[in-house]
């Protein structure tokens, strides 16, 4: 979807809809803001509910300081107006106060950005502004302050965070990014001692090779199916905070040397059937770019006849895990054990370092893996059977993390383990 299409107070509606309904903020609670080309400030509006906002609700601040709307401007203009004058380079802020980063705000402590090579690469170093009186304009310049730094992201003592970018869309991909870290760090917590990566394997994880283009003459019966079937996924998966925005892979295998998965940097909210990227005998789909993990895709269908789907997602349970270097023990649940067996943990990076070698694991008895700090790879017969196996993998690592908190928890025993084994044909 291009943002540039569209008029200022239809994307602050459409972007405090995604917000409100992802219960990243309250019927009261955050702004957003958009700064046009003429130097006039769209803001939500004060007091009006977040969860009802129409285009008529947004309210205009011109530079010279009039304002056109039917509502008051949100109370936190201030902090909007001298943040945009700090960094010219940001057309968009959004402000809220999603629970998971609230956490962190109130102990006064920065998420580790560090933890996950693609959230650094999204976020990079987060401010932290001291505390305020929300509204004041003490609190805009102690914000203002840290956006100065060259920060994209300030987290506000006792408070929420601070999104700036340079549209709307980076804004929201950041913010959300965020709150799927505070989310997955909490959670680690309880498991462990979260690790963080080094700069240089965040770097590693950033190279990317790319794949010569051809043009596709036609679209079959089959593809069209499949494409239909992956945009539906794609966006249940996102809608059930298994995906971000930008962050999560799905890929179907087509024939023996050509497959579909989803493209680089495209907003899975919005996917369609057209955005969708075949890969062909090496070549990619012409004016397409394809996931950051083609390759490794390629290699699990080019050695593994039985796949015939795959994912790569980073939901927030099982990342718990993988941040913590934790392992994620099947036998618990006899339901866990059948659909993911032993789940072995991958080394940092190494999808994109060496994939060849991550390939190689994925037996018929290994259709899952952790790769740590990074993600949880899956595979399947199916898409369904695939995105089943996804929901699995995150409903038992939540199970598991919950379990923690009760008492101490008890395995199935070895001759339980043959058992299901032998009826269910594992």
């Amino acid at each position: 979807m291009n943002l540039d299409m569209l008029h200022p107070t239809d994307q602050l509606v459409m972007f405090m809809e995604r917000i409100y309904q992802s219960g990243l903020t309250t019927t009261s609670g955050g702004n957003l803001s958009v700064l046009d080309e003429h130097g006039d400030i769209w803001i939500t509006p004060a007091s009006i509910d977040k969860g009802t906002l129409t285009r008529d609700d947004i309210v205009c601040v011109k530079k010279d300081g009039e304002t056109v709307g039917i509502h008051r401007p949100s109370s936190e203009l201030p902090f909007h107006q001298l943040i945009y004058s700090a960094r010219p380079d940001l057309k968009a802020i959004i402000h809220a106060h999603p629970p998971a980063l609230v956490a962190f705000s109130i102990i006064r402590k920065k998420p580790n950005t560090r933890l996950m090579a693609s959230v650094y690469q999204t976020c990079g170093e987060i401010g932290m502004a001291e505390y305020g009186l929300p509204g004041s304009l003490e609190l805009g310049e102690k914000i203002a302050k840290e956006f100065k730094k060259g920060y994209y992201s300030v987290l506000l003592e006792n408070h929420g965070v601070v999104v700036g970018h340079q549209n709307l869309f980076e804004a929201f991909q950041q913010f959300e990014t965020l709150d799927f870290l505070a989310r997955i760090e909490s959670e680690a917590h309880r498991l462990g001692k979260p690790k963080s990566l080094e700069i240089d394997t965040i770097k590693m994880h950033s190279q990317q090779s790319q794949l010569p283009e051809f043009m596709a003459e036609y679209y079959g019966i089959k593809e069209r199916e499949l494409r239909t079937s992956m945009v539906k996924l794609i966006k249940r998966a996102y809608k059930q905070k298994l995906f971000t925005s930008t962050q999560g892979t799905f890929s179907q295998r087509l024939s023996n040397d050509s497959f579909l998965i989803t493209p680089y940097h495209v907003d899975r909210y919005y996917l369609n059937n057209s955005d969708i990227v075949r890969i062909e005998n090496g070549r990619r789909e012409k004016g397409k770019v394809p996931s950051r993990s083609f390759q490794l895709h390629q290699y699990i269908y080019d050695k593994h006849p039985h796949i015939e789907s795959i994912i790569l997602a980073h939901p927030p349970n099982v990342m718990a895990f993988a941040v913590s270097h934790q392992l994620l023990e099947s036998k618990t649940i006899p339901e866990s054990y059948i659909l993911m067996r032993d789940i072995p943990r991958l080394p940092a990076i190494s999808p994109h370092t060496n994939p060849e070698e991550v390939a190689n694991v994925f037996e018929s008895s290994t259709p899952i893996a952790i790769v740590d700090n990074e993600c949880v790879i899956v595979t399947g017969s199916s898409l369904l059977n695939a995105f089943d196996r996804l929901e699995v993998a995150e409903y038992s690592a939540k199970a598991l993390i919950a379990s923690k908190d009760l008492g101490d928890i008890v395995h199935i025993e070895e001759p339980k383990i043959k058992e299901l084994e032998k009826a269910f044909h594992l």
